[in-house]
């Protein structure tokens, strides 16, 4: 298909598709860099929770620049931060120095998609240039993208490794390739910074996010985000350490089925995310939290089990949670911020949500004074305590809006009372940010 012919978020799709890929396709070797680069369980963690360092400037600061300059450059610059990284991993698996900045760059260019791709996908698939987009594309289409970056970059990485040659290089030269072939559709689509008025001043001003102390935000985004990538890496980097002592040689394979598995079920519930929040009444979130929860505590009797069957049902649960919570997160920062700031707003949450992704390297390190079970466990009581928070914000914003809403006049008073509001509710403001 020709590009002039190619719906224009689907131009800039691959590129955000393929910047997911590098950022997770070391998370099926870390078994492989023990065994054949000899580190540690706790440097191996560190490896994969390190590409937060490079995510989160890659994150912010992005988003800035390509409120000023466009979406274009700053994506193209994600793509080439991206495939410098697989370079340095690719030579580095002897070099704790290269692995790090190779990590680092991967997670610059994660960073980039994450905002700057995000929102131009968000951007592209709305009226002038998808004027045909269902209820909840804006959310939807970019965070499926992410999450089919993930899942598929580790499939193949994770399948290389085990069965074919080189096994610490052959993966990343595959993403190199792969990375060169995505720059063509990017030049091709639509810019939608251009006719937009763009900001004076030092760029560095622009970090500033007036949105970010919105109250839905701080009450509702903020107590959840940190579980969207908690999630991911409590499933395919703990249940595999937990469980390795029966997986006779086959550590690579497995942590590759659970990582698929996981963000594969995280996948395939986020088409029907925006349903699953009429449906609750805008709880979607609620909902995300309550199975993460559920996930935990799975995660727990995984690790007092060790059993490789049981942990596939953790990949289940989490991998659920985190495909509801990522879309309801973000369904709430689209809801929020204005065009000005959405970059930005986009980046704050990802960089909250990645946060989470620190998790099990902070596991790792405890497990000479901690066994993963009794970590795990604290864990899930702390997770109790921010679906509590996420439940009361989405409460009273529910409250609040229901008081907002103008009633229908009728005999007598105001009109019905609307489900949720008390008897006799006075009408009140909405309340501004």
């Amino acid at each position: 298909m020709s590009p002039a012919r190619t719906a224009p978020w689907l131009r800039v799709a691959p590129a955000v598709f393929l910047l997911a890929w590098g950022g997770n396709h070391f998370t099926p070797l870390l078994h492989l860099y023990e065994e054949l680069g000899h580190y540690s369980p706790w440097q191996a963690n560190l490896l994969l929770g390190l590409y937060v360092v490079g995510l989160i400037p890659g994150l912010l600061v992005a988003a800035v620049l390509s409120d000023r300059h466009g979406r274009r450059p700053v994506l193209l610059a994600g793509l080439a931060a991206g495939a410098v990284g697989s370079i340095l991993l690719g030579a580095g698996l002897h070099s704790m120095v290269l692995l790090c900045a190779g990590r680092g760059l991967a997670g610059i260019g994660v960073g980039v998609a994450m905002s700057v791709g995000a929102s131009w996908i968000k951007e592209l698939s709305a009226p002038p240039h998808d004027r045909l987009a269902a209820e909840g594309a804006g959310s939807r289409r970019p965070s499926l993208t992410l999450t089919l970056g993930f899942a598929l970059g580790a499939a193949v990485t994770g399948s290389l490794a085990q069965w074919g040659p080189a096994p610490a290089v052959v993966p990343y030269v595959v993403h190199l390739v792969l990375v060169a072939a995505a720059v063509l559709p990017v030049l091709s689509a639509p810019e939608t910074v251009g006719h937009r008025a763009r900001p004076s001043g030092p760029w560095w001003q622009d970090l500033r996010v007036p949105s970010i102390g919105h109250r839905r935000f701080t009450r509702i985004v903020l107590p959840a985000a940190p579980w969207v990538f908690a999630a991911a890496g409590v499933a395919y980097a703990i249940m595999p350490a937990v469980v390795a002592p029966g997986l006779d040689g086959w550590a690579t394979l497995y942590a590759t089925v659970l990582t698929v598995l996981t963000l594969g079920c995280g996948a395939a519930v986020q088409p029907f995310v925006a349903w699953l929040d009429r449906r609750t009444r805008g709880r979607a979130l609620s909902l995300g939290m309550v199975l993460m929860v559920l996930g935990m505590v799975l995660a727990v009797a995984a690790g007092l089990l060790r059993s490789p069957a049981f942990a596939l049902a953790v990949a289940v649960a989490l991998g659920v949670a985190y495909g509801i919570t990522v879309v309801a997160g973000l369904a709430h920062v689209q809801a929020i911020a204005t065009p000005q700031d959405l970059a930005g707003l986009t980046g704050v949450f990802y960089a909250l949500a990645y946060s989470g992704f620190l998790l099990p390297t902070l596991l790792a390190a405890l497990l000479p004074v901690s066994p993963y079970p009794a970590s795990l466990a604290v864990v899930a009581l702390v997770c109790v305590v921010c679906l509590a928070a996420v439940s009361a914000g989405l409460w009273r914003l529910r409250r609040q809006s229901a008081a907002a809403t103008p009633r229908a006049p009728g005999p007598r008073s105001s009109g019905p009372r609307r489900a949720g509001s008390p008897p006799g509710a006075r009408r009140r403001r909405a309340p501004g940010r």
